[in-house]
């Protein structure tokens, strides 16, 4: 405490003036006045000192307590209900390590997911790849011409997952960084739903799937583009949960808080512990088809919130599933 410059400065001047005011009391009023400016002068100077060093202790244990964090470990509670700078200091203190703290929970965790994700995406770039490979190993020993044609069907199938899978990824990870940025516009969702369907028409016909919706006069605020994407993962998934001669209804509905789009088929469901889970990416059912990635609802799911909309799901295992798509007119 006494290394301090300040400190000793402030106490030779206490001294200085104790026994200044000390002599001059001498002088005008004798011993007495002598000996009691004397004592209240050291006095003040101890309580002085006695207040200053407790300041100093508790800048310590707030320096011991910053060690702590910054070392990693579990640092004590260090809240402090009484007033004063110092206690106003642990507190603020308290509140900033607090939050580091939560942060490097929540990067610890994103680092878990991202190495997650990274064993995800190889695994499913990692079966395509192997098959191009062995295809490219048999084409350079085949002579027959069918089965060179064979081949390279295969291989081009396989280069249209990957790209799919990674153009995909590439649009999720956008949408997480932020970098996109939703153009909401007045959209005729009859218009919305006819491009949404278009690439399934061929899809619905060989499946001999009896598509129906009921148009009417509805407008949703929504980017045209993004909305189309979402909706088209949702159908893609009830087509590919569809048996032959199934049904697909997508119906529209508006109240006064919200504009949705309802998206029905009578498949073969979602089991009820699998609920929750649909929209995790890389997440595949148990009726999951063979080729399923697991990213498509979950891209889905990304676009319909970042436009503050919701998606509500609703299956019955056996019976089928319901899709919720709602745009809200105001922001919850």
């Amino acid at each position: 405490m006494l290394k301090n410059k300040d400190l000793r400065i402030m106490i030779m001047a206490a001294v200085g003036l104790t026994v200044s005011f000390s002599l001059c009391g001498y002088a005008l009023c004798g011993i007495a006045a002598f000996f009691l400016l004397v004592a209240l002068g050291t006095a003040i100077t101890c309580g002085f000192v006695i207040m200053t060093k407790r300041r100093y202790e508790d800048i310590g244990e707030l320096s011991l307590y910053l060690e702590k964090v910054l070392a990693g470990r579990e640092a004590p509670d260090i809240l402090d209900q009484e007033e004063g700078e110092v206690s106003l200091l642990k507190n603020n203190i308290y509140k900033a390590t607090s939050t580091l703290c939560y942060q490097k929970e929540l990067l610890a965790k994103d680092k878990v997911a991202l190495s997650n994700a990274i064993a995800d995406i190889s695994h499913q770039l990692k079966t395509p790849l192997t098959s191009m490979i062995v295809m490219n190993d048999l084409l350079m020993t085949e002579e027959d011409k069918e089965k060179r044609t064979e081949f390279l069907k295969t291989q081009s199938n396989q280069l249209d997952r990957m790209n799919w899978l990674i153009q995909t990824l590439l649009k999720l990870s956008r949408i997480d960084a932020g970098t996109i940025t939703m153009k909401p516009e007045k959209t005729d969702v009859d218009e919305l739903l006819f491009e949404v369907m278009k690439p399934f028409e061929i899809q619905l016909e060989l499946k001999n799937i009896a598509y129906n919706h009921e148009k009417r006069a509805l407008y949703i605020k929504c980017d045209k583009n993004w909305t189309i994407e979402a909706l088209q993962n949702i159908v893609k998934n009830c087509i590919e949960h569809l048996k032959a001669g199934g049904k697909l209804d997508i119906e529209t509905n508006e109240t006064n808080i919200f504009s949705e789009i309802v998206i029905t088929d009578d498949g073969c469901g979602i089991a009820e512990d699998e609920l929750p889970h649909i929209f995790e990416r890389f997440y595949k059912g148990r009726n999951a088809g063979k080729d399923s990635v697991g990213i498509g609802l979950a891209l889905a799911k990304s676009i319909i919130t970042s436009q503050h909309g919701e998606i509500i799901v609703k299956s019955i295992e056996g019976e089928g599933t319901r899709f919720h798509v709602r745009f809200y007119k105001t922001i919850l």
